[in-house]
């Protein structure tokens, strides 16, 4: 799937949110979306790097983009009903998520991981992608063709030391992914939910984790983006439920 090549304009007319829009993969995600014609909600906490995502796409002369600032760590339900809400009243449709936002703070042990920092990586990496996608799964549902592609970590695979609360979060946000894809598989065969496990990338959470290595020497995120067209276009149908392990 690395060296899937997706038709010209395979996302033309769809309407796609991306958390983390900002930066690393998100930001990647969301101007090659825009490249393939959908128009782009970009989502996130840091306004300045969402309006930088923003002017990129304009400047290029892609579909318009919409900005939805939110912060996934203190966003409480009604937040994300009315996010649901502004998308329909200002887009009329949704057929396809990205979560890519995710909440790191370092590798430590448990024993010194806070409460506080656990269940900030709880909050912003499986219960924000719980409660937004509950949010636009009627969205989601009537679209003709929709995904929801979750981004994970090679942690989440197998118990890892000192990767905490974030590899236990992203842990439950796979098992998250397939409970929706066997809940919705009869009455929305249509709505596919996978996840991408990016091994070593160029990405600000790789900075903070392995500071010694040569970030440069690394893939960059936008050599990722062929499964993420493969898996948001109608050329995935039928794919449901799996975790792609990419590099």
């Amino acid at each position: 799937m690395k060296d899937y090549q997706a038709p010209p304009q395979h996302l033309a007319g769809r309407v796609i949110l991306v958390t983390g829009a900002g930066q690393g993969i998100g930001r990647a995600a969301a101007l090659t979306f825009a490249a393939q014609g959908a128009s782009i909600i970009l989502a996130g906490r840091q306004v300045s790097k969402l309006e930088a995502a923003y002017d990129e796409i304009a400047a290029k002369g892609l579909p318009e983009a919409v900005i939805f600032p939110i912060d996934l760590n203190s966003a409480k339900e009604q937040d994300y009903a009315n996010m649901a809400q502004s998308i329909y009243q200002q887009l009329g449709r949704l057929d396809g998520i990205l979560h890519n936002a995710a909440h790191y703070d370092n590798l430590s042990p448990l024993e010194i991981q806070t409460m506080a920092q656990f269940e900030q990586m709880l909050r912003v990496n499986l219960t924000a992608p719980f409660a937004l996608t509950k949010a636009c799964l009627p969205l989601l549902q009537r679209a003709a063709d929709a995904s929801v592609i979750y981004t994970s970590t090679s942690a989440a695979l197998t118990p890892t030391a000192y990767w905490g609360g974030h590899a236990i979060s992203k842990h439950a946000a796979m098992h998250m992914m397939q409970i929706w894809t066997q809940e919705l598989e009869k009455t929305a065969p249509h709505l596919r939910f996978n996840t991408v496990i990016p091994g070593a990338i160029q990405s600000p959470q790789r900075k903070k984790s392995h500071p010694g290595e040569v970030h440069e020497h690394l893939p960059t995120a936008e050599s990722l983006m062929p499964i993420y067209q493969y898996l948001m276009g109608e050329d995935s149908k039928g794919v449901s439920g799996n975790t792609l392990i990419i590099n």
